[in-house]
Order: structure tokens, then sequence, then C-alpha cells
């Protein structure tokens, strides 16, 4: 047991395993969530006739009975956690119970405006009460390895104050079949993620795949949402969260429900979960069923990176937690309807709003370092270059040309674009101006308000309060402002950098 206690003290140090298997555990864990959203949401879709394929399948595996869940009552809101877990050969040699490398929370309520989905750092520092009474002061993604889901659920309730409805457990080993059943994602790449281990120090997944607007299968999909080399706890969290929103709004319900039994076979044999039978199955799937039309939320975790010892640490204060716990459970505050000004007084308001929005500080004028990437692109493209004459202060863009490129659509079309990037000199966090003549793409298909600034009509997408994308089209093409992924930039920053695109001359 000591030699168990020694070798968590820092969860990054691993038992000796062929290099295949470190970086096949990396790249599939993460799709464990995104099986567990469209599973309900494709019963739900299929009229809740079709739960005892669901409820068969859950057979397959054995039942997580854990006495810290709460029940909920029929249509009460649920607040279910799932785990990416992974048991590698070592671990079943040294009779460990594995690991947990994903944990996200997810909030079903008929009566909110979105989905809430937060993900645990899981570096985050905190007391883990071992079952014979001791504690251990470590990251929480320990507390699997110390006892499995049982021990997670315990953790996180005696952290957050949080109660948990339900627990889903999906091994990555089963991700595999799933994204060949499920297919790809369209995905705003932020930047460039390369990894090649050529390097010294700690190896990495590999991973090569350029910034930009484009369609992420397989294990570029999973390399991209598992990406750790330069990069945080949070933007990690911010991306997976991301990625998970995306599929939602993506993947066809009907490939699911076309193949239901199949699909449930492969979501059964690699999930443990406590639901139990039709009468569970179906009382979820009601919920799931209220709240599929909803949109998915992406919660923040408020903590701050720390040291101690040389071993980095994700920590959070009391008050931080409260917060976090807070804006999971009220999401009233989701996004407004798509809304165009028509009427006087809207008109009126909308001028007024344009007028503050242009009055952006933390701003700099960088019309020649713009200017000078747009020309680089034109070059090559076939549709006007634009590019934006303001930029946050103290960003610089990457590389001395944007990427220029071709994108196909979902009927297999290409179409030409390019992505200028930006860096704030902070970890991981990248904004970026987006061009195509794709005019349609999933992306921006739902706008959540329609807004004009000083005379050019924006589409706003709201990711909670903040402005996750600002996007403006002309004849043949669209352009886009891509926030960070922690939406870093301010909402008045963002209409202002929106409303500078210029195009060359």
């Amino acid at each position: 047991m000591a030699r168990f206690l020694r070798a968590h003290n820092d969860p990054d140090a691993e038992p000796p395993v062929p290099r295949l298997a470190r970086g096949m555990w990396k790249r599939f864990v993460f799709g464990a969530v995104l099986i567990v959203m469209l599973v309900g949401t494709a019963t739900a879709t299929a009229g809740l006739l079709q739960v005892k394929d669901v409820a068969d399948a859950l057979t397959q595996t054995p039942q997580l009975k854990i006495p810290e869940l709460t029940a909920a009552d029929a249509g009460a809101p649920q607040t279910i956690l799932l785990l990416g877990s992974d048991l590698r050969k070592a671990d079943r040699i040294a009779g460990l119970p594995g690991r947990s490398d994903t944990m996200m929370l997810v909030r079903l309520d008929p009566n909110k405006q979105a989905t809430a989905v937060m993900s645990i750092p899981r570096d985050l520092k905190v007391d883990i009460v071992l079952p014979d009474g001791r504690s251990a002061n470590d990251k929480i993604n320990a507390a699997y390895t110390y006892g499995g889901a049982k021990q997670v659920v315990k953790t996180i309730k005696e952290t957050l104050g949080l109660d948990i409805n339900h627990v889903v457990d999906v091994n990555f080993r089963g991700f595999l079949e799933a994204v060949d059943f499920l297919g790809c994602v369209y995905i705003d790449v932020d930047r460039r993620y390369f990894n090649d281990n050529s390097g010294p120090g700690p190896g990495y997944a590999v991973i090569d795949i350029q910034p930009g607007y484009q369609k992420l299968c397989g294990q570029d999909s999973l390399d991209y949402v598992r990406f750790r080399h330069e990069d945080s706890d949070f933007v990690r969290g911010a991306r997976q969260q991301t990625f998970l929103k995306e599929a939602k709004n993506q993947i066809a319900v009907t490939k699911i429900l076309e193949d239901r039994t199949a699909f449930a076979q492969i979501f059964g044999k690699y999930t443990q979960t406590d639901i139990r039978g039709t009468a569970e199955v179906l009382k979820l799937a009601k919920l799931v069923a209220f709240s599929a039309g909803h949109p998915v939320r992406q919660v923040p975790f408020q903590a701050d990176l720390a040291f101690e010892h040389e071993i980095s640490y994700v920590v959070a204060t009391p008050t931080q937690i409260h917060a976090s716990v807070k804006a999971f459970l009220d999401t009233d505050n989701a996004a407004p309807a798509p809304k165009v000004a028509q009427t006087p007084a809207e008109i009126a308001a909308a001028k007024k709003r344009a007028k503050s929005a242009v009055l952006a500080s933390g701003l700099e004028e960088a019309k020649t370092a713009g200017e000078d990437q747009a020309i680089a692109a034109a070059i090559l493209l076939r549709f006007p270059a634009y590019y934006p004459t303001l930029r946050l202060a103290g960003s610089s863009y990457e590389g001395s040309a944007p990427r220029v490129y071709k994108i196909k659509d979902e009927k297999g079309v290409p179409h030409q674009a390019y992505r200028m990037v930006l860096s704030r000199g902070l970890i991981g966090e990248y904004y970026g101006i987006q061009g195509t003549t794709w005019t349609d793409p999933p992306i921006l298909k739902r706008p959540s308000e329609i807004r004009v600034v000083q005379g050019r009509k924006l589409e706003l997408f709201f990711d909670g309060k903040k402005l996750s994308l600002v996007a403006w089209r002309r004849p043949g093409a669209v352009y886009w402002v891509s926030n960070t992924l922690l939406r870093s930039l301010d909402n008045k920053q963002m209409l202002a950098i929106a409303r500078s695109l210029r195009p060359i001359g």
C-alpha cells in the first residue's frame, strides 16, 4: 500500500507500458463523454419506445453500487457524472482499479434554458478521504485509482457540496467502435496542434492538426480534445466541452436510430453505471427528451494554477468552488433567441449597443500587421481576404501568413478558406479570424442574436454571457472572429474587432 501511495503523489508518474498503450488511452478516452449524450438524445428522439435496448445493453457490465448517489424524483433535474477511465495491463497486474482522465458533470434541467456542462480539472488538489479513514492530499484524478467510481463520487460531493444522481463510467476502448459508428465533427480549431516527441522531456501523444474550421475524424478528434503538451487543465477542459457541444449539434440522431440496437450494444459493452432496468432508463430518457432541444452551456471551473515541489496543481478556494457550482446549477442566463431589430425602439436600442460596442478597452491599432497577413493570403484566394485593423493589446500573429486551405462541406463540395491565428502570449490562449466561401457551415446554423453595429449586420454566438464567435457575411463568403477557448476577450472587444474587418486596400 505504501508503494501505491508513493506512486500517486505524482499522478503523472506512470508504470512502464508499451508506447502504443500510452498513446491509445489518451486518444480515445474522451469519447466516453460523447457516447453518453448521444445515446440519451437518440432514445428521446425515438419517442421513448426503445429503452429496453439500452436497459438490456447496460447489463453487459456489473452495476455500480454507490451509496453516495442521490435518488432523484421523476421529472426532477438531475446531475450526471461522466467518467472516462482506463484499466491498463500494468494496472491489472498490480491489482489497481485503473485511472480516470476525464471527469465531467452534466446538468439536465427541463426548466432551465440550457444544459450545463462543467469539466472538473484532473489536477485539482483535494483531500481524498480513503475507505479506511485516512486522508490523502492529492490530485482529484487519483481518486479513481484509490477506489474507482465510488471514490470519485464521494470526493466530488465532499469537495463541491453537490449532489450527484447518476454516474456513467465508460472505458476508452469502446471509443474506436463508437467513433466509426457516429462519423466526424466540424470543429473551429483555434491554432496549430503539433507534437512528435522529438524533443527532450516527457512523452505526449503525437498530434499534427492545422488551425481553421475543419472536419475532425477518429484519431484526430481524440488527439485534439486530449492534447496536453504546452497546455493547461483549464484550456483542455474548455476544449473538451466545445467539442462535446459541437458534436451534439451536428451528429444526426437518425444515424443512431437506424441501428440503435447495435449502438446500444457498443455503449453497454464498455460502460459501467448505476442505472438499471427499463423503468430507470425510461425516467432518465424522459428528462433527456425535455432537455434535448436546449443549447449546451459550458461552465468554467473557477480555480488557479499553483506549483508545489515542482509539481503543478489546480487549486480552488471555497469562494471559487461556490461560484462554479452556482453557475452550474443556474443556467437561466443562457443566450437569448435570435432576433433582428425591427421596431423603432429595438432599432434605437441596437444603435445604443453599437455605440458602446466600439468603445472597447484593451485593444490596439494593428492595421499594418493585419494587412500583411491578408496580402499573404490573397495570393492564393479567389475571394476577398478581410483582416482586422484592431487586435488585443499585446497579442501577435502566429506565423508570417495565415493558413489557406480547402474545406469540404457535408456533401463533399470543396470551399476555399483561410485562418489568421493570434496568440495572447498566455498558455493555450489563441483567438482568430476565419474566412470561407462555405456560407452555411454548421457552426453558423443558430446565432444567438443578430445585431447591427455601425451599419454592419453581425451574427452573435454566445456561450452563456460571453461571446464565443461573431460572424459577418458578404456575397459568396462569410467571415468570423473566434474567441479563445477560455472566452478571455470580452464582448466589446469581440464586437470591435469584428467591426474593424477590412479588405485589402
